[in-house]
């Protein structure tokens, strides 16, 4: 069985006397992240069972089981139980990582205006990075959502969901995986479920802007698909705070 490679010490699992066992769990939890963040730890490696990690800490089996629970909350390891189980580092799920970031985002009461500010950082650089990596299988996504568009024009509820997908899409293409989470976790709460500054004019806008995306993209126009989102983008944060300010309680 692998052996933790937490910290290069006599002891790694000496701790200092903990007044309570939750204490000594969240101790336990810790070990583990800096082994992860100093590279000690990787996907895949196995820590043990819940026996083995109590042993390894010096604490009770109890203790061990609320450190891995939480553990495996944070996505950080996989339990397998039965024979031949136990803990193991798991592999990277950004979309995990998306979705409690956008519920954090929602309870700091995040602006729409800070929300489309670092949704527009994000997109620019991506859209920048798809002209660069795109591959014949990021371009033919693209463009089978162009069609989706013409598809779903005269639904606006769709077509929203049409238009999200597509600059999803737009990130997968720069093949950068943090900016996808981190579009991804803005889209949980910045993209509205109903449009409702759709209009057709609107619509066929965003079809055409979304078709000159894809143009650029593909001719590995990198300044030009950054401008293009730029201005894209600018115009969506536009109407999304006038949408937000539409909403907002409004004295006397």
């Amino acid at each position: 069985m692998a052996v933790i490679p937490f910290r290069k010490q006599p002891d790694p699992w000496s701790f200092e006397p903990v007044r309570s066992s939750a204490t000594l769990s969240s101790r336990i939890v810790d070990e583990v992240r800096e082994a992860l963040f100093d590279k000690r730890l990787k996907a895949g490696d196995f820590l043990g069972t819940e026996k083995d990690l109590a042993e390894r800490a010096g604490a009770s089996r109890i203790v061990a089981r609320d450190a891995l629970r939480t553990l495996q909350a944070l996505g950080v390891v996989e339990i397998k139980v039965g024979s031949g189980g136990g803990a193991r580092i798991a592999g990277g799920n950004p979309a995990l990582f998306a979705e409690a970031l956008a519920v954090q985002l929602t309870l700091a009461g995040i602006s729409v205006r800070e929300m489309m500010d670092a949704q527009r950082a994000i997109e620019i650089t991506a859209a920048e990075l798809a002209a660069e990596n795109a591959t014949p299988e990021d371009l033919l996504k693209l463009r089978d959502l162009l069609a989706e568009h013409e598809a779903t024009i005269d639904d606006s509820a769709a077509y929203t969901r049409s238009c999200m997908r597509f600059h999803l899409a737009v990130a997968e293409a720069s093949h950068n995986r943090v900016l996808v989470a981190q579009l991804l976790s803005l889209q949980h709460v910045s993209w509205p479920a109903q449009n409702r500054t759709l209009t057709d004019p609107v619509a066929r806008h965003i079809l055409e802007v979304h078709r000159q995306l894809v143009d650029v993209i593909e001719s590995r126009d990198a300044a030009a698909a950054r401008r293009l989102m730029d201005d894209h983008v600018r115009m969506i944060r536009a109407r999304r705070v006038s949408e937000d300010q539409a909403d907002a309680p409004h004295c006397c």
